[in-house]
C-alpha cells in the first residue's frame, strides 16, 4: 500500500493513515532537529526545579496511546535517572483525572509531563488543573502536536511551563495516532536520556534506516498476514512491553474490533493469558537486544511454536547469534547494540504495518474506521466534574 497510487488508496478509505504511517521516518529527522534546538532551554526548565526543590516527581501522562508514550519510555528512563533527584512515573490523565488523591500529593513537587497528539481530550486539561490545584509546586511540560490545541494554548513558556511542539506532520489527520505517538515518545527520550551527542546521532540514523527498512519490506509483512487469523497477540519485555500495549491498540482500532487483540510480557503471558492462543492466532514478539532478557523472549517463542497451537508465530529481532529458530522479521546484525527503546520505532512500524493491512483486509477503511462514529479521533462525551 505504501507504493499504491492516490486514488486506488483513497477507494480503500486508506490514503491518510497510509502516508502517515510512510513518513515517521523523516518525522524522526525532523523531531530530532527540533529538539537540539530546544536542549538547552528544556534542560534549563528541568534543572531549575531541582535546584528550586531537590528531589521532585516526574508523572508522564497522556490517554490512550498518550498514555503508551510514558508506560513504553519509563523502564528505560527510570534506569538512566538519579532517583535521589528524580522519582519517574507514568500514571494515564484517565486516571489523574477520575481519582487525583489517589495520585497528586499537595506537599511534593511535581512536574507533569503532557503527552498530546491535539491537546483537546478534556482528561488533558482536567490532569493539568487539577495538577495546579492539587499540588502546592506544579510545573508541566506539554509535548503536543497542535500549536492551536487547548493544551498548547493553555501552556506558556515560563518557570513553571515548557510548550514542546513537534513537526506539524505528525498531527495525524487519519483516526489512529501513528507519528503523533512516535514523536512524542522520541522527543521525551531524546530529553531524559544522557548521552553524548554523538552516540544520539548514531541511534537516531540507526533507527531512521531500521523504519525505512520496514517500509521497504511492506511485500513480506502482507506475506506474514496473508492467512485466515482472529487473534493477534503481542509480546515484549521491559520498554518493549509497554510497546505492546500500543502495538495492540492500533490493531483493535482499525479493525474496530474484527481481530481481538492480547498483549504481555513473555514471563507474564504463560500465566494464563496464553489461554487466548488458539489456532486462529498470530503472535509476535518483539525481541530484546539485551542479551539477558532476549533469553527468555526467545524462550517464549520456542515454546508457542512447539505447541504448535497459534497460526504464526514471529520474531521481531535484530539478527544476532541467538535467534528464533522459527519465522522472524529480522534486522541487520549492526544493530545489536541498539538500546531497546530506540528499538521501539520500527518495531512500532511494523505493527502499525500490519494494523494497516489487516485492516484493509477485514474490509474496513483505516481512515476512519469506528463504522458506528461511537469512537472518535478525539474523544467526546467525557464530562469533567469540579473537585474540591
Amino acid at each position: 500500500m505504501f507504493n499504491f497510487e492516490d486514488q486506488r488508496l483513497k477507494e480503500l478509505g486508506a490514503i491518510i493513515t497510509t502516508k502517515e504511517i510512510k513518513q515517521q521516518p523523516k518525522l524522526w529527522e525532523e523531531t530530532y532537529e527540533i529538539y537540539k534546538e530546544h536542549k538547552d532551554s528544556i534542560n534549563r526548565f528541568i534543572e531549575n526545579i531541582g535546584k528550586k526543590h531537590g528531589q521532585f516527581r516526574i508523572i508522564f501522562t497522556g490517554a490512550g496511546t498518550s498514555a503508551y508514550v510514558g508506560n513504553t519510555i519509563l523502564p528505560y528512563i527510570k534506569k538512566k535517572s538519579d532517583i535521589r533527584k528524580h522519582i519517574i512515573e507514568s500514571i494515564a490523565t484517565t486516571n489523574l483525572v477520575s481519582n487525583p488523591y489517589d495520585f497528586f500529593v499537595e506537599d511534593v513537587p511535581t512536574l507533569l509531563v503532557s503527552f498530546a497528539r491535539s491537546g483537546n481530550s478534556p482528561e488533558s486539561i482536567a490532569a493539568v488543573n487539577l495538577g495546579s490545584q492539587i499540588v502546592k509546586d506544579f510545573y508541566h511540560l506539554a509535548i503536543t502536536c497542535a500549536p492551536k490545541g487547548k493544551l498548547a494554548q493553555m501552556t506558556k513558556n515560563d518557570e513553571h511551563n515548557y510548550l514542546l511542539l513537534m513537526p506539524s506532520d505528525s498531527n495525524d489527520q487519519g483516526f489512529a495516532m501513528t507519528g503523533s505517538f512516535s514523536c512524542m515518545m522520541l522527543s521525551a527520550m531524546l530529553i531524559f536520556d544522557n548521552i553524548d551527542e554523538d552516540v544520539e546521532k548514531s541511534y537516531i540514523d540507526a533507527i531512521i534506516e531500521m523504519g525505512e527498512n520496514v517500509i521497504n519490506r511492506e511485500d513480506e509483512i502482507e506475506k506474514l498476514i496473508d492467512t485466515e487469523f482472529n487473534r493477534v497477540v503481542y509480546l515484549g519485555s521491559g520498554s518493549l512491553c509497554g510497546l505492546t500495549q500500543e502495538a495492540q491498540l492500533k490493531l483493535l482500532e482499525l479493525t474496530a474490533g474484527k481481530i481481538a487483540t492480547g498483549y504481555d510480557s513473555p514471563m507474564g503471558f504463560r500465566h494464563g493469558p496464553k489461554s487466548f492462543v488458539d489456532e486462529n492466532t498470530i503472535v509476535f514478539v518483539f525481541v530484546s537486544n539485551d542479551e539477558y532478557t532476549r533469553k527468555y523472549d526467545l524462550d517464549v517463542l520456542e515454546e508457542i511454536n512447539e505447541d504448535k497451537i497459534a497460526k504464526l508465530t514471529l520474531g521481531i529481532c535484530v539478527n544476532k547469534e541467538q535467534n528464533f529458530s522459527g519465522n522472524i522479521f529480522d534486522f541487520d546484525g549492526k544493530y545489536a547494540s541498539l538500546p531497546d527503546l530506540y528499538l521501539a520505532f520500527p518495531y512500532i512500524l511494523f505493527a502499525q504495518t500490519v494494523s494497516l493491512l489487516t485492516s484493509v483486509k477485514v474490509g474496513n477503511t483505516p481512515d476512519t474506521p469506528s463504522p458506528s462514529g461511537t469512537v472518535n479521533r478525539v474523544v467526546k462525551g467525557v464530562t469533567i466534574h469540579p473537585y474540591q
